[in-house]
């Protein structure tokens, strides 16, 4: 799966919103200046290309709909960014995540919660 622009997944947060739009439905939802129209049509085709969109055609009216959950996304770039940026380490990840966010004391005890939930589940 391909990574997606900030322009993409902008489009892509709408889609994942609506469940189905037309091109000038995520137009309208799109914040100041807005792209043309045709840019943002150009767009939402390319999406499709890469297989994050498909559409129900109603004579020359388009309908796209999300392929990809925005879960499935996030979890193939966040493994992405974990095998890129810390040699594919969840620690090293967590414990710059715990470095640089500067967590609560309630974050990392909800962190820890999650991780005894693991290891309890495995036994």
């Amino acid at each position: 799966m391909e990574e997606l622009t900030q322009h993409e997944e902008r489009i892509m947060r709408i889609f994942w919103k609506e469940e189905r739009a037309l091109v000038r439905e995520v137009l309208a939802q799109l914040p100041e200046p807005k792209p043309p129209y045709t840019t943002l049509a150009s767009s939402i085709k390319l999406l499709e290309r890469k297989g994050f969109l498909g559409h129900k055609a109603y004579g020359t009216t388009h309908e796209y709909f999300p392929l990809i959950t925005q879960g499935e996304y996030s979890k193939k770039s966040i493994n992405r960014m974990v095998n890129h940026f810390f040699d594919g380490s969840v620690g090293n990840f967590l414990s710059f995540m715990v470095k640089e966010k500067d967590l609560s004391e309630k974050e990392i005890k909800e962190i820890q919660k999650l991780i005894d939930d693991y290891e309890n589940s495995k036994t």
